[in-house]
Order: C-alpha cells, then structure tokens, then sequence
C-alpha cells in the first residue's frame, strides 16, 4: 500500500550535470545541476534548471550559451566541487585541476577530462520560482574516444556515468544492465 509523502519529486536517477560558462568577468566557471535532461529530440535540445542564487545564472544570461558536461563515477568530487563552492569565492577549474576547453560554437568553455560535453546555444528561458529553466539547441557534442562504442556514440558502460538521489544527497553509477528498451514490452503486444 502506498503512503502520501506530500509534495515531493523523487525522479531517480537525476543525471549529475556540471554546466558550464564563461562569466561577465571573462572567467571559466559552472555550477553542478541535477535538475536537468534532454527535452527534444529535433533540433536536440537539453534542459536545466538553474537556481537564482547560483554565479553562474550571470555567465548564461551574458552570453546565451552553456556547455553541460557529464562526469564519470570516479569524477564525483570535482563534479560535487561545482556544486559546493561559488565562482565569486573560488576559480573551480584552478582548484580541482580540471582544464576549461573553449567550445567551437559557443562561447562557454568544455572540461576536457570529463567523458562527454555539448555546447548549448540558448534557445527559451523560463522563470519557474526558485530557478531558471534554460533550454539549450545542443549545436556540438564531444565524446572522449575511449567512450565511444563501435557506432562512434558514448557507450554508458564506457563513460560510467555520475547519478543523483534527490533529496537523499547521494551520488549514484548507472547499475546493471535490465533488458533493452523497445524489446521488453513486445511480450505485451497482440494481447
């Protein structure tokens, strides 16, 4: 029997996102963001949410551009760093040894070290409250070689992948494979 738990969003996993920008002061910085995903297909786009408190929103807004960068499972303290210290106080990348890659396309910068970055151009905004909701038209993807399958596409056993447990405070891998998506279901058709 289920309980009510009241107002609540445990969507798990949340992908464990750094977004990264260039400030208005011209410096690579970014942020952690678990609030975050693809939400189109054509053109691709990415989601995520930004809180109005974060340095970072200015870099967004400034330059209507982002790159968001996933880490690996053995990233999580530097990825975590994004999201525990504040560009005002601390340069990130300086500290945790990570190194900004201007992007191609857009003016953010990419983490060279982490398995996969896309550049986002800015496409709509939204004041939801507490945060901004940003969507970015992904217009390049980068892929570490080593990544990628044998179609050339990031392999999630190869990239390993950093996951957040909202409201638990816990980072997550991916776990085990279960079955293939668009296959599973197929017992149920015809019935």
């Amino acid at each position: 029997m289920k309980k009510d738990i009241g107002i609540s969003t445990p969507l798990y996993p949340a992908p464990a996102l750094v977004v990264a920008v260039y400030g208005t002061d011209g410096r690579p910085g970014g942020l952690m963001v678990a609030w975050g995903g693809v939400c189109n297909s054509e053109p691709p786009c990415i989601s995520v949410a930004v809180a109005k408190s974060r340095h970072t929103l200015e870099g967004i807004l400034e330059k209507k551009a982002f790159t968001v960068n996933v880490p690996s499972e053995s990233q999580a303290a530097e990825a975590d760093f994004f999201g525990v210290a504040s560009g005002r106080d601390v340069d990130k990348f300086s500290r945790t040894g990570l190194t900004p890659v201007k992007g191609e396309i857009v003016d953010a910068p990419l983490i060279e070290e982490f398995p996969v970055s896309m550049e986002c151009e800015v496409v709509q905004s939204l004041d939801l409250g507490s945060h901004i909701l940003f969507v970015g038209k992904v217009v390049k993807t980068w892929a570490r070689e080593e990544c990628l399958d044998e179609k050339g596409y990031p392999d999630p056993e190869k990239v390993r992948p950093l996951v957040f447990a909202p409201r638990t405070a816990k980072y997550f891998g991916l776990g085990n494979l279960v079955g293939k998506a668009f296959g599973e279901g197929k017992k149920y058709l015809g019935k």
